[in-house]
């Protein structure tokens, strides 16, 4: 027998790193927070946070993208939590620009009125979130400006877990099927991969089944035991995700029919040596291949239809180029599964099978990298989102794991020319005639055990442990058989770590299809900065200005306090003292307000005087938020005078 290099030493440690590595990445992503939003709310009339002098008649939100909201979609509530709108939605929207409003009550009383609102994005994601804003003046409220938690709690969670297993289902019955049709027509006959394709299914199935049931929780109230409303369940169906799911569970009606011709009628073709069933097997595979291909881009598309593709930039190209990464994806990884199971649970399996696949694995990949990176520029189109946002970020976690896969893989080739150089018989030879010692002497053993069971004996007890011990035999020879080959040992364990680094790559892949797409935070940033800026209220202004109008007492000092400092209305208080810092009347005090920039003003404002060296004025509008001039004039005679000016911050 030739000799063999030994697979490396480092393998088995290799491969229980990557384990724990990825049951560390699987406990991260399964405790992660559902993610914010896909759609982002731009802006908002009024904006958040002002204080406006009059209540106004309606409130209007202008989101990135498309949404689906309803009446229970936008809540004014007042400061005592009491619905302060008509409950009635109006849709605004103005050619490519998305808003949605609700009309305002008259007669709104003043203080601080809080705006919740939820909507399901255009993607299916659930979308939420709460603001504030005053009229009058702000005041105390007992409603929470968080707003409520869509898509979270054990709802979420479930949520996000069934969405994992439907992909994983899907990866598994579509790279497993191809793995048999295309690589390992003999694999049909193995029960080890007919149970796994068979899982597959069942998993891809039950997770459809409870995705489409948490739906309405999911995206509406939250509760777990929404899942038996009926109503709810009924305004699923009509909705574009719901479409999509009972639409993947006819396509996986039709792709059990698939599932019982492969392991059914084609597998006996397989294992039929007749000259009529090999041409039979042909015509079955070419049919296979092509109604199997047509199934599995239907269900691909279950997905790119309510997804990130269906959305944004040039849909009509993303979302096909989405059904070929899915299926690309499947390919892969799939069929890495399905050659795991083949190298740990089949007796043999033929070394051009190993090869068919790692070639058709190099085409996925390539074409993996082409659609990804179209995805990656689509959805995050910056580099500053790649590493400035949590889409970005994921995204480069999820390349460096598919680094990772493909380095190791590029052993698995390794490990496959090697096989190739290797005669199929040798692995035989060396488990059943080349061992020599104990192992020679349990083969004899063996064969004596198998004469004796020639006689069945009449006990059925004796009977079926006598089949028991047998059974147990024929496994350990086929893992001795197994074992043998060095070669087959090295590519067995080089393909259990992809394996397992592609589990943590699915993970990071599902966390990706429930995170904010990086052009859409970006957006919304921009969006939420600029109200900010007009929105934020700085906080009382309190300036001191001197003064000096040239005549007799004629110098000292104003200090002007605005109260609460921001748009809206305010209280104006202005002190005027003499040098020694005591406070002392003169003649005429006037103010004026100029916002430059928005060419406002000058605003006047005459204070009444209250008493000795204290004026003041109520109801002071700042119609908007600003670097404001504030000039006071100070006359101490009948000719002396002056005006001093500061430039403030006003919010």
């Amino acid at each position: 027998m030739t000799a063999t290099t030994a697979p490396p030493r480092s393998g088995l440690p290799l491969t229980r790193l990557l384990l724990v590595a990825a049951a560390v990445l699987g406990a991260l992503f399964a405790a992660a927070a559902p993610a914010s939003a896909h759609a982002a709310l731009l802006g908002s009339n009024p904006k958040a946070g002002t204080v406006v002098a009059k209540a106004p008649a309606d409130v209007a939100l202008t989101f990135s993208e498309q949404v689906a909201m309803d009446n229970k979609s936008i809540r004014v509530l007042d400061p005592k939590g009491k619905r302060s709108d008509t409950a009635r939605l109006r849709n605004l929207s103005k050619g490519s620009t998305v808003t949605y409003g609700v009309d305002l009550r008259p007669g709104l009383a003043k203080g601080t009125y809080t705006v919740a609102w939820q909507a399901i994005s255009a993607d299916s994601h659930p979308v939420s979130g709460a603001f504030t804003f005053s009229i009058g003046a702000p005041s105390r409220t007992t409603v929470s400006a968080t707003g409520e938690n869509v898509g979270g709690g054990l709802v979420g969670v479930l949520y996000g877990a069934a969405r994992y297993a439907s992909y994983a289902g899907f990866i598994v019955l579509v790279g497993g099927a191809a793995f048999v049709v295309a690589c390992w027509q003999r694999g049909a006959n193995e029960r080890p991969l007919q149970r796994l394709v068979v899982r597959g299914w069942l998993t891809l199935t039950a997770a459809t089944l409870v995705l489409l049931l948490l739906r309405a929780p999911y995206t509406g109230s939250g509760h777990l035991a929404d899942v038996f409303d009926l109503s709810a369940l009924k305004g699923v169906l009509q909705t574009k995700p719901g479409a999509a799911l009972v639409s993947r569970l006819l396509l996986l009606g039709a792709s059990a029919v698939f599932i019982a011709v492969l392991f059914g009628a084609y597998a006996r073709r397989t294992a039929s040596t007749e000259p009529e069933a090999a041409k039979e097997r042909k015509d079955l595979a070419f049919g296979l291949g092509l109604g199997g291909t047509v199934v599995a881009a239907g269900i691909a598309a279950t997905w790119a239809l309510t997804e990130h593709a269906s959305v944004g930039l040039q849909p009509g190209i993303a979302m096909p180029v989405d059904i070929v990464h899915l299926l690309a994806v499947a390919v892969w990884l799939g069929g890495l599964a399905a050659l795991l199971v083949a190298l740990f649970r089949t007796p043999s399996i033929e070394r051009a099978a190993v090869q068919r696949f790692s070639r058709i694995a190099f085409t996925a990949v390539c074409t993996l990298a082409a659609t990804g990176l179209y995805q990656s520029w689509r959805q995050v189109g910056s580099w500053h989102a790649l590493f400035g946002t949590g889409y970005g970020q994921l995204l480069m976690v999820k390349v460096g794991l598919v680094a990772v896969v493909v380095c190791i893989a590029f052993f698995s080739r390794r490990w496959t020319a090697r096989l190739s150089e290797t005669a199929v018989g040798e692995a035989v030879d060396a488990a059943e005639g080349g061992v020599t010692g104990t192992a020679a002497q349990e083969q004899e053993q063996d064969k004596e055990q198998e004469q004796e069971q020639v006689t069945v004996p009449a006990d059925p007890q004796r009977a079926a442990q006598l089949a028991r011990q047998q059974a147990a035999r024929t496994v350990v020879r086929e893992k001795r058989v197994r074992d043998a080959d060095p070669h087959r040992t090295g590519l067995r364990k080089s393909v259990l770590a992809e394996t397992v680094v592609a589990v943590a790559l699915l993970a990071v892949t599902t966390v990706l299809t429930t995170t904010e797409p990086g052009r859409t935070e970006e957006e919304a940033g921009r969006g939420a900065s600029s109200s900010a800026a007009a929105a934020v209220p700085s906080g009382p202004v309190d300036i001191t200005l001197p003064f000096d109008t040239g005549g007799p007492k004629g110098k000292g000092t104003a200090a002007l306090e605005l109260t609460p400092g921001r748009s809206g209305d305010n209280e104006l208080h202005l002190f005027v003292n003499n040098p020694a810092g005591k406070p002392y009347d003169v003649p005429e005090v006037r103010i004026a307000l100029t916002l430059k920039a928005k060419k406002i003003g000058p605003l006047p404002v005459v204070p009444d005087h209250l008493f000795t060296g204290h004026w003041s004025a109520d109801g002071v509008q700042i119609p908007m938020a600003g670097k404001w001039d504030i000039a006071v004039t100070v006359r101490t005679s009948d000719i002396d005078e002056t005006t001093v000016n500061k430039t403030v911050e006003i919010g």
